[in-house]
């Protein structure tokens, strides 16, 4: 998996309105915490308020807040809102892919990766990241050796 900009910027936006929450921030401040550029940070948070992440509110008072508490938001709700699903093989969902022969296998690989990121991304809620205490599957993943060596 690609983990593109605009996903790691929505998910360190939503961690940093976390710290505030239930409190609101400027698109500014957040910019600024996060070292993530203004204009970007402003299509996002669109993306995560229409998705029902964020709330925004206009005027000398408004900013951004979470919609709800940091631990009813998983990162996968994150990703979705600004990515859209978060596996498909050439725009198609894993299990609608079709291959001839010998790598028909491959649908069920694609459908395998698609079930081990929600393994992760929709167990570790924003709450477990800003705690420092992610989930027991994903602490297990880190502890194997193979996880921190890039191939």
């Amino acid at each position: 998996m690609h983990v593109t900009a605009r996903a790691d910027y929505a998910v360190r936006a939503v961690i940093e309105l976390a710290v505030l929450w239930p409190a609101s921030a400027t698109r500014q401040r957040l910019a600024e915490a996060q070292d993530i550029p203004g204009k970007f940070l402003e299509t996002i948070l669109g993306d995560l308020r229409r998705a029902r992440l964020v709330d925004a509110q206009r005027g000398a008072a408004g900013g951004y807040r979470l919609a709800r508490d940091p631990a009813g938001i998983n990162l996968a709700e994150i990703v979705r809102a600004t990515e859209g699903p978060l596996a498909a093989v050439r725009g198609l969902p894993p299990e609608d892919t079709v291959y001839p022969g010998p790598a028909a296998p491959l649908t069920q690989v694609w459908v395998a990766v698609r079930a081990s990121l929600r393994d992760v991304l929709e167990a570790t809620t924003v709450a477990d990241v800003l705690r420092g205490e992610l989930p027991e599957q994903v602490t297990n993943l880190l502890s194997r050796p193979d996880s921190w060596t890039r191939r």
